[in-house]
């Protein structure tokens, strides 16, 4: 199976995968989907393992993209795919973790911050 290093995609990629990976989690476990206050409370504790630092309205970005990307995960497969597709993404969050589909997300939260402005430039990991 092909996989990425982890290092391959830059911090505020793997910022909003963790962050979507983390909605899936809570709504395919529990039931209900985080609120923004709580993603953008993952999002810091995330950041103080990188050195990546996000202004407070970035964060708050990050949250409500990562929202929709996951709501809509959720609302394009069955609740049994959506259990799967969250399992292998919240297991993707160790690097030693190898799955095509974390890679597709992976791709895919590249592609959707390009789109939206947030993606900057290589940074110090």
């Amino acid at each position: 199976m092909a996989h990425l290093p982890p290092d391959e995609h830059l911090p505020r990629t793997r910022l909003l995968f963790a962050l979507t990976a983390e909605r899936l989690a809570a709504y395919y476990e529990h039931g209900v989907w985080l609120d923004d206050h709580q993603a953008v409370q993952i999002a810091s504790l995330w950041l103080t393992r990188t050195r990546v630092a996000l202004t407070v309205r970035e964060k708050r970005e990050f949250a409500a993209l990562s929202d929709g990307f996951a709501r809509e995960l959720a609302a394009a497969v069955s609740r049994e795919a959506g259990l799967f597709i969250s399992h292998e993404l919240m297991q993707a969050l160790d690097p030693d973790y190898q799955s095509a589909i974390a890679i597709d997300v992976m791709n895919d939260c590249d592609a959707r911050l390009r789109e939206a402005g947030l993606q900057s430039q290589p940074e110090a990991s």
